[in-house]
This record gives C-alpha cells, structure tokens and sequence, in this order.
C-alpha cells in the first residue's frame, strides 16, 4: 500500500476503482510442497489449484460427493466457530457472587443460622438472593441482546456436491467442498479461489483494512508468511463479497479458520507456561488465580475497592466480636455470643451489594437508551473513570459512507460539497462552484444550476457508473453489470446500491438532476460496451453509442493509471499531478476523470486498449468519508472532562490527519509536547521499543495504518503511564485490543461476533458520541455510590459507636443491656437505609458532571473528603443515639423500676424491663429519622440542604423543592417515616419481635436529637465550605 508520501489516489480507494498492488503473479513459481503435507495445509495461497485438489482429495469442477462429504463432517466436526458460544448461566451465576462483600455476607449468612437466629438468616439470605437475581436477569438480558445482534456466521451456502449446486447450511461444510460466492454473501470458510469474474471482498473484519480486496484465482503466490491482506488468490471466513461472483475450495473450517485461530487465542486460559513451570507451581497459580476471582480482586477499579473494603470490614467485625467478649470477661454465654455478632453485622453494609446492583441495572437501561449495551454491570462504573478513548474512524467517528468532497475542472474551477448530512440523499448540503481565476471577492457562489464547463465531466461520473441511487425502491437498470451490486443501506428515505465509491459519484451527479437516463435520453445515446474495473489496470471505461454514429467514451479511474491514456500537453498533466496532490493531503481519495468522442467501430468492444486511447482529461474528484455531525461535539466534550481521544486506524495517515482536523482530535489547542507526535503512522510506532515509546513525552493522537498488535501496544504503553482506557474495535482482528483494554466497546451494526463476545459494552449505533454518553453516565453513577456508600457507611458507624458504649450498660447480673435488639439493627440497615441508599443511586447527573477531569483511579470512591464525612457524621449520629437511649434511661422521670434493677432484658418483656423497651424505641426511631435526614444531606457534599440548587432555585422554600427533585428518594423518606409508628405500637410486633415498647413523651427527646444533628451537619459543612472551598468556588459546586 501507498506511503505517507505517496498521492492517496487508486490504493485507498475502493473498488471498482482501484485495488491492491498484487505482491505476486500467475507466473510466479509455485514451491514445492509434498502433497498433504501440513505445509500446503496451513499455506493453501502457494498452491495451484490443481496440487489443491489432489491435496484434499477433491475436483474443482464437480466438488465433493454428498457421501464423502457428510464422512468428512463426522471426521472433523461442524463448521462454527466456538468463540460465538452460547450463554453460559453459570459463568454469569459465578460472575455475581464473585466479590468479598456477598462472601463476607454468606459467612454472616451461616453464622446465624449456627446459632439458630433465623431472623437474621432469612434476611441476610434473601439480600443475597436479590443481589443475585438483580444482577444475573441484567446480564442475561445483555447476553439475549448481544446474541440477537451477533450476524458473523453466513446461516447458509451455494456448495456445489456430485455436480449439482445445493443450498446447505454453512455449519455442514467441510475440507474440500467447493462453495459459489456471489455479491453481497458472506464467506463460509477459507476458500482457495477456483474462479472468479470481477470479485472483490471486503475483509476489514479481519484484516483492519478498509479497501474492498480485489481477488484472483489464477495467482500463485509465494511466500508461506504473507499478510493475509495479500493473499489475493484466497477468501476469508467472515468478510463479505463486494463485488462479482466466483468459485472456491474449502481449505479450513470452524476453529481452523484465520477467524477460529483469533477466537481461539481468546478462549486460551492464563495457565503459566513453559518448560520451566512445575505442575504444582501451575496448579498453586490458578488457585491463586481463582481466590482472588472469588474475592473480587480482579475487575474494575470500584469492584477492586469494594472487595478489599469487605474484607477490611470483616475482620473489623471480628475484632468488634472479641472487644464485646473480653467486655463480658469472655464468659460468653448465648447472649454474649448474640450481642457479639450483632455489633459484628452492624459495621458490614448488608444492603450496599444489593443496592449497588440494583442502581447499575438502572443505570444500565438508561445506557440502553443511549444506544450502548452493557455486558456487564461492573464496567458500567468502570467507563466514568477513563482517561483515554481509542476509537476507529471509519463507521464510528465517520458516517462510514463516502461522498464527492472536491470537484477540480481542467479549466481550474473547484467545486465543495457543504454541509451534508445524509450521504446518499443528493438534497443534503449544497454545492459551492470557486472559479480559480476569479477574484476572492467574486470566487464564490452557490447555485441550482451546473456550470457549462462540467456538464461532460458530470454526465461522465453518472455514467461511468454501476451504482443505483433512488428515494424509496430501487429500480437497477438495464445497463447495469449484473457483478456491480454489493448492500442496499437506508439513509433517511434515501437507498443506495453499489460500491461507495460509484455511490458517492452518482449522488453528486443526481444534485444536478443528471442520470444515467436523463443523459442518455438527451443524447439519444445507448451502452455499446463496458470495460470492467480492473486491478491491473485500476480503471473502469464505458462506451456509449450515438444514433449519429459518435462514440462516447468514459473512463474514470487512478491518476497514475489514466495518464499515460490522456491526450493532453504536459503542463496539463503537471496540474493535474499537481492538484492530485493538493487534494490528497487533505485527505481525499482521488480520480482522475476522462472523455473522447470518435466514430463508432465495432472493435471498441473487444479492445480496451483502443477504447481507452487518446483520452481527453475532464478533472479530477476527491471524495472521503465524512465525520458525524455529532461527533466533533463529542470529541470537545472530551477534551473539557479531561479524556483524551485518541483514533487508531487502518486508514492513511493523510485521511487519518484530515479527519482528525475536522473532528477536533487534533488542533491548535495542543501543546508543544502533544504536537510533536500527535500523529504517527503504525509502523514508526511499532519500531519503537516500550522503554522508547514511554520515553515520548505524549503518546500519538493518531496512529494510521494500525494492525491488531499496534492497537494492543498502545494500551500496554498506556496502562505503563497509568491510564485507564477504553477500546472500540469492529473486526476480529480488534478482539485482543477489546480484550486488553479496561472497557473493551464492540461495534453492534458492523461488528463480529467474536468483537462482540470480548468487550464489555457494545454499541448499537457505532457511533462514538454514545461513547461519550456511557461515560457520562458511568461518572453520574459514580458520583452515587460515593454518595449511597457514605450514607450506609455513616449508619454502621453510628450503630458500631452506640453498640461499643452500650457495653456501659448493665442489668442486675451485670449483663450488657442492647441498646438495639438484632431484628432492629436489620431493620435499620436493611429496610430504612437500602431504600434511602437506593434512591441516592438514582439521583440525576449533576450539571458540572463532564466539566471536571476524571476522578482519581488509585483513591476510587474513598476519598478523603468521604472518608472524613462517614466519620464525622457517623460520630455525630451516634452520639445523639446514645444522649437518646442514656436519657431515656436515667432521664428525671422517675421509674418503679431502675435501669440497673432490670434482669434478662435481652431475652425478653417483663415490667422491670420497661425503661429499657422504652429506651430502644426511643434510640431506634430517633436513629431511624437521623437516618432519613442524611439521606437528603448527602445529595451533595458541600452545599447546604437549605440552599443546594441556588442556580436553579432560592428562597425560604427552596429546601422543598430540593427534597422534590429525587421523588424516589423523597417517597422512600416519606415511608420510612410513617412506617416507624406501626413498627413501634403495633403489639406483638413490638415487644416480641423488635425488643421494644410504645412510647410518649419520648419523640421529644427524638425531635431534639434530629434538629441538633441537622445543625450539626449544616455547620460541618458550612466550615468545609469556608475552609477548603473558599478559593475555590467551581469545586463546591460541583
């Protein structure tokens, strides 16, 4: 393929305009393998067909016989690639309960049941049940709809079995068979071409390379090793033919395949190996490997964190159990032992895996809006905290579609397509004509009408053409090549047939009503003859006869192919080199438009080199795939979150640089270091050693001509440097990258399956701006979870403050007294706590969200401003529970019975336990209500609950709007609240199960705690606010 040097003309065009230099010839000599040799296996492109056949047993005219064929498929199995499998339940059962927090919670689990506290255990069962349930129907559901958008796999074949053309399903095919292919089928297998008439496929799955790939049967190539771009005499399981019709032998199946190898390397485990490695050292390594799969140590960063704060927190629990015992002088009797666990699961969140699950599946739909499906619920945190987005640019950051950017007239007029949107509708945009010898001020206008001086090269890019365009159903017409078809895609109402190339050509011709009917009925005109593009020649010429005898001839193709044919001075030929030049460096793939008109001569038909002789040169067209109109937005938003965007790209580096430009990737916005390798072509990068590469002060902006490996470098080089990363990729080829990647995103439209089934998110549009959406929703649900994590946190350290004091409180036997009883502990933490927690989850995007740079990957959601708060908070709630239970307790009413005088008060109601039923009720509902506070407090960090959204609305009443905003939140309050009276009077109920009694005078001393704790907080805030955000305004807004 070209250089960064060389005019961007014939190679990076797609066909029928151009093709790939054949690195080999029909002539060149086969080597010399012996038959069934492993060598002709594994390298089918260096033979000829004929030592093909005899190598597989086979005849390229009349196939296989069904008898064989069908021993061949017991023999070696069913063609499909295993990489495409199925769901596997299991892997998303294991998938949900593999972090510490439900193992610590499953251990929490059986002590209860040990001890016969089956209250306990059923709750605590059923969180985990939820988790679970929550968690595997999301990701199933994800897996269905992955599934449903899978479409590698060609569901059936034209095999040709003891001379007769069948239709069979591709998974039957075997080593041998000889399969027809036709425009638009997507190979079934590895085939070695028999024949083939005009054939071209698209194997950009595969090989990353964007350019259709013309293919010929007769070549015989000769290096074993050739890039598989470059093996013109072989078809590729899973690319697609663009362009004619031909023949081939199967010469791999299934995971035999160039596609099954990739799927296998993905299906590989990490098992260490090599001669070096013992069996013993291999099996301790997966169970290391596995503990720590288990325990959540490996994943997203949050998931890391949680896991490791889990395990903090039970073996906190552990140590709280043996202060409560060596309180007691371990003489621990039942309830010791009961009071000892509960003041163990008052420091574990049991509802934060359940809430946390829930609110990413939430999440998670609104990102199915967004056009992006998660695989995963983990990643969905993950991609708020990227840093770098590597993404493709054909299809994802481009439309995908070519149009006609640049018209250039021998005469030097220029022509611009502005402001399209709809590649296939010619309405979309205008065209501005620049006449060259004008003067500025006169240069430019835009009309209706075509100039005089382009109607022949217009009429001879509509009918130099194979491409059907039309508003609602296509009608091909009679002069169309039956090998000229490839996809019908529907853009607006617009539909269109054929190469992109001829596509973009005809839309520019049809902006000025002209068709090939329109021409040839004003020309009174007719196709004589057609001479078919060709790669050697890289040229396509039609003949149209006159009824006056004239022959009109057109040719469009390569520049450096249709010079030597153009009757022209030199210096004509001097500019147009010249002007093929100015416009490939802006990234334009060009084509060198040309006409003659003779009398009519029969030999026109049959002699290409006549028809095509003595050519008069018309101009030249530069087309490209345009940007999305959303795309170069995305991108700012980018820059302004502080995420680099990076485009990694099998394109030229000139069209890579030129689109880089338009979309913002690259601009004067850089610094000194950025601009210095912002672009770079992939096989610099490659030469480069990883001590070299981390030696570059930026890494490139843009890499062009990438391969899979490149792709795979840049995410090593950028997780050396500490990034987190994300991946797009479409081809197979791209599935290591997606792999390797922290959030690997699948193209869903244009995508493989076996893409698909290595990323963590999919996109169902291919279009980067709903990258930038799941980012934005990633860092919106990151800024819950700091928020529902300090709330629960705040609870268990409230409750672990009171519960450690209340070992201060004795009965008669001098016995510590509960201040909560176990069923109220799980209440508050089960019930109050993971609704309020839950709503926290659902709180909307605050307005700065993708204004700040990405929150710290190292400190997670534990920053120090969260970790100061739980604290501080916790201290303050705890605290007033215990002033609640104390003065309730030894408060100045007078009790028959004193606190002291009270026996057994753990076990069960009797009189003298009164004043301590009373203080439970009193601390539970006073801690019930703080809880229900916090709740709203910690909406935001900094801003006080009475004036939280001034930029939206102020005032006395603006705290009433402020608790509106979040109706599930405020509803889940409202509950909480009223749901705390029949709890504590409904009989039974009180006294049985929850340990504690009606009470009276009591809710003041509540009241008291809930307006002294608000103070509180609206102070500690108040003093962050003027001590760490006085300079810093944008922060406290955040």
């Amino acid at each position: 393929m070209g250089t960064e040097d060389q005019i961007i003309v014939e190679e990076s065009t797609e066909p029928p305009i151009c093709g790939p230099t054949r690195p080999s010839d029909a002539t060149s000599p086969a080597p010399q393998l012996r038959p069934g040799g492993a060598d002709g296996l594994r390298a089918p492109h260096t033979l000829p067909v004929s030592q093909l056949e005899h190598l597989l047993d086979t005849n390229a005219g009349h196939g296989l016989s069904h008898t064989e064929a069908a021993r061949r498929l017991d023999e070696d199995g069913p063609n499909r690639v295993k990489a495409a499998k199925g769901l596997s339940a299991w892997k998303i059962l294991l998938r949900q309960v593999s972090n510490s927090l439900t193992v610590v919670l499953i251990l929490v689990m059986a002590l209860s049941f040990a001890i016969h506290d089956y209250a306990e255990g059923g709750v605590i069962t059923a969180v985990i049940v939820l988790n679970i349930v929550v968690g595997l129907v999301q990701d199933y559901r994800a897996e269905k709809t992955i599934e449903g958008l899978q479409a590698l796999s060609a569901p059936s074949c034209k095999v040709i079995r003891s001379q007769v053309a069948t239709t069979t399903k591709a998974e039957q095919l075997v080593k041998g068979d000889l399969v027809m292919l036709n425009v638009g089928d997507i190979v079934p297998a590895d085939l070695r071409l028999v024949s083939g008439l005009n054939l071209s496929t698209d194997e950009a799955l595969l090989t990353g390379e964007s350019v259709p790939i013309s293919k010929h049967s007769d070549v015989v190539l000769n290096d074993i090793d050739l890039p598989l771009g470059d093996r013109v005499n072989m078809v590729y399981s899973a690319s697609t033919v663009t362009r004619g019709r031909g023949t081939g032998i199967v010469t791999a199946t299934g995971m035999n395949t160039e596609v099954g190898r990739i799927a296998e390397l993905l299906r590989e485990s990490s098992n260490p190996k090599g001669e070096n490695v013992s069996r013993f050292t291999s099996y301790l390594q997966r169970v290391k490997m596995g503990t720590r799969t288990i325990l959540g140590l490996d994943g997203t960063p949050l998931q890391v964190k949680l896991s490791k704060f889990a395990l903090l927190l039970f073996g906190l629990a552990i140590l709280l159990a043996i202060i409560v015992f060596s309180a007691n002088r371990f003489e621990v009797d039942g309830d010791v032992l009961i009071y000892g666990i509960c003041v163990g699961v008052a420091v574990i969140p049991e509802s934060l895996i359940a809430v946390l699950t829930i609110s990413m599946a939430v999440g998670t739909k609104a990102m199915a809006k967004g056009n992006v499906i998660v695989r995963k619920l983990s990643v969905l945190e993950a991609v708020g905290g990227v840093t770098n987005i590597c993404s493709d640019k054909t299809g994802t950051l481009t439309q995908g579609k070519m149009i006609t950017r640049k018209v250039w007239l021998r005469d030097g007029s220029v022509a611009s397509v502005e402001a399209c949107t709809h590649p296939f509708d010619p309405t979309s945009g205008n065209v501005v004509w620049k006449d060259d010898k004008s003067s500025p001020s006169e240069s430019q206008s835009s009309i209706p009408r075509l100039p005089f001086n382009a109607k022949k090269f217009v009429e001879c890019i509509s009918l130099c053409n194979n491409a059907t365009v039309s508003e609602g159903k296509i009608a091909l017409s009679d002069d169309t090549a039956e090998t000229s078809t490839t996809s019908t895609t529907v853009v607006s109402d617009w539909k269109a047939v054929g190469e992109p190339t001829e596509i973009a050509l005809q839309v520019f011709a049809m902006r000025f009503d002209i068709s090939k009917a329109t021409v040839t009925q004003a020309n009174d005109s007719f196709l004589f003859a057609e001479h078919p593009f060709d790669s050697s020649c890289k040229r396509m010429t039609v003949v149209y006869a006159q009824s006056s005898g004239d022959i009109d001839v057109y040719t469009k193709g390569a520049l450096e192919a249709v010079m030597p044919l153009l009757d022209a001075p030199d210096d004509v030929k001097a500019a147009f080199t010249t002007e093929a030049e100015s416009l490939a460096a802006e990234g334009l793939r060009v084509l060198c438009i040309a006409h003659k008109t003779i009398r009519k001569s029969d030999t026109l038909k049959t002699d290409r080199a006549a028809a095509e002789s003595g050519l008069t040169p018309l101009g030249l067209a530069g087309l490209y795939d345009p940007p999305r109109t959303e795309t170069a937005g995305a991108v700012q938003k980018c820059k302004i979150a502080g995420i680099s965007v990076h485009m990694l790209t099998g394109d030229h580096i000139k069209t890579a640089t030129a689109i880089a430009h338009e979309v913002g990737i690259l601009g004067p916005d850089l610094t000194v270091a950025e601009a210095a390798n912002a672009t770079m072509p992939a096989a610099a990068f490659d030469a480069l050693s990883d001590a070299e590469i981390d030696a570059l002060d930026k890494l490139p902006l843009v890499l062009a001509r990438c391969s899979p490996s490149t792709k795979v470098r840049m995410v090593e080089a950028m997780h050396r440097r500490g990034a987190y990363c994300v991946m797009t990729g479409d081809g197979v080829n791209d599935s290591p990258a997606l792999k390797k990647a922290d959030v690997g995103i699948a193209m869903g439209l244009n995508g493989s399956d076996v893409a698909k089934e290595a990323a963590d998110m999919v996109l169902t549009d291919d279009n980067f701006a709903s990258i930038v959406t799941a980012v934005e929703e990633g860092r919106r649900l990151f800024d819950n979870i700091q928020k529902f994590i300090l709330h629960l946190l705040i609870s268990n350290i409230a409750q672990v403050l009171l519960l450690l004091i209340g070992l201060a409180y004795k009965d008669k036997n001098h016995q510590s007294i509960f201040p909560l009883s176990p069923i109220e502990i799980l209440w508050a933490n089960l019930i109050t706590s993971s609704f309020l927690a839950l709503g926290l989850g659902l709180e909307e995007a605050q307005p700065d969200i993708m204004l700040r740079p990405p929150h710290d990957l190292r400190v997670g959601v534990f920053t120090k401003e969260i970790i100061i708060d739980k604290f501080a908070y916790g201290f303050f709630m705890g605290s007033l529970c215990i002033f609640a239970f104390a003065f309730v307790s030894y408060g100045p009413k007078e009790w028959a019975v004193s606190l002291s005088d009270s026996v057994n008060c753990n076990e069960g109601f009797s009189q003298m336990c009164d004043p301590v039923y009373r203080a439970r009720a009193t601390t539970f509902a006073a801690l019930s209500f703080l809880l229900l506070v916090t709740a709203w407090e910690v909406k935001h960090f900094t801003r006080s609950l009475f004036n939280m959204y001034p930029e939206r609305f102020t005032g006395p009443f603006s705290v009433i709007r402020t608790v509106l905003r979040n109706r599930f939140l405020f509803w889940a309050v409202g509950a909480g609240f009223l749901v705390t009276f029949p709890v504590i009077y409904i009989p039974v109920v009180n006294r049985v199960v929850f340990k504690h009694t009606a009470i009276s005078w009591e809710w003041g001393v509540v009241a008291a705690a809930v307006i002294l704790y608000v103070a509180l907080v609206e102070a500690w805030k108040a003093g962050k606010r003027r001590l760490f955000y006085k300079n810093r305004p944008s922060s406290a807004s955040a």
